[in-house]
């Protein structure tokens, strides 16, 4: 949702955020797993797939049988006849190189708000992917990550993707005044900035793979999200998965 520019002297600000304003052809292309009602699943098992947080046809595609059938209450034939309707939805697998530059077009860059970092990136942080910030303490990473809850919230044409951002912290750095003064930075309206924020803290590595499922949960639901940010994604696995005997099954948990 792109924030609006702060009111003028005499003005008066907008006591919750507008809904945006974006086009059909930049709405986000995955279809919700209640789709999968109209192809025979019954609401049931929908509901043990959400449970799951598998929110997506997509996702169904990306999971594997074996990992479904840790769902409680799926069997092998419930499973097919999903994995069944789902390839229905979606159609082949394969695409002509044509349609995948189309795909393409939808793939947006995020400015970090640094010209500097953003040629170097090649334009900015890419949508549609995972960007992994690493570097050693006091070197700017928290900054990036308030930097960018605010830009993704800007239009396209000022380094933004117009909508809103969902933030992990598990360090506990999030601070809303930074939000404030960054948001002053490129006239936006402090509130605004912090409203279209969704922020959680995970306390521990299970915690946050929960949030990270509900996140999926609620960008099925709301497509207004534009940008996850988990700050830091390794912090909190460090302190639970200690040691080499640990870390074959703490690079598993990362993977997911």
């Amino acid at each position: 949702m792109p924030p609006r520019r702060a009111p003028s002297q005499g003005s008066v600000a907008p006591s919750r955020a507008p809904s945006p304003g974006i086009d059909d052809e930049e709405m986000p292309f995955f279809d919700t797993v209640d789709e999968l009602q109209q192809h025979g699943i019954n609401v049931q098992d929908i509901l043990k797939l959400k449970s799951a947080a598998i929110h997506t046809i997509s996702g169904v595609n990306m999971t594997t049988r074996r990992q479904m059938l840790k769902i409680k209450g799926m069997s092998e034939a419930k499973i097919e006849k999903i994995k069944e309707a789902a390839h229905k939805i979606l159609g082949s697998s394969f695409a002509t190189g044509v349609e995948i530059q189309d795909r393409r077009k939808r793939v947006t860059l995020i400015s970090t708000g640094s010209k500097v970092v953003d040629g170097i990136l090649g334009g900015g942080i890419m949508s549609q992917s995972i960007t992994e910030v690493y570097g050693e303490f006091r070197t700017g990473k928290t900054q990036l990550a308030h930097t960018m809850s605010v830009v993704a919230q800007l239009p396209p044409d000022l380094g933004g993707a117009a909508g809103k951002v969902a933030y992990i912290d598990t360090e506990g750095t999030f601070r809303p005044d930074r939000i404030r003064s960054i948001a002053d930075r490129f006239g936006v309206d402090g509130n605004m900035a912090l409203e279209n924020i969704l922020y959680a803290r995970a306390f521990n590595s299970e915690h946050q793979m929960e949030l990270i499922n509900e996140c999926s949960m609620r960008f099925a639901e709301d497509k207004d999200f534009r940008l996850l940010i988990i700050d830091s994604i390794m912090a909190l696995f460090r302190v639970d998965y200690s040691g080499r005997g640990e870390l074959s099954e703490r690079q598993q948990k990362l993977a997911q």
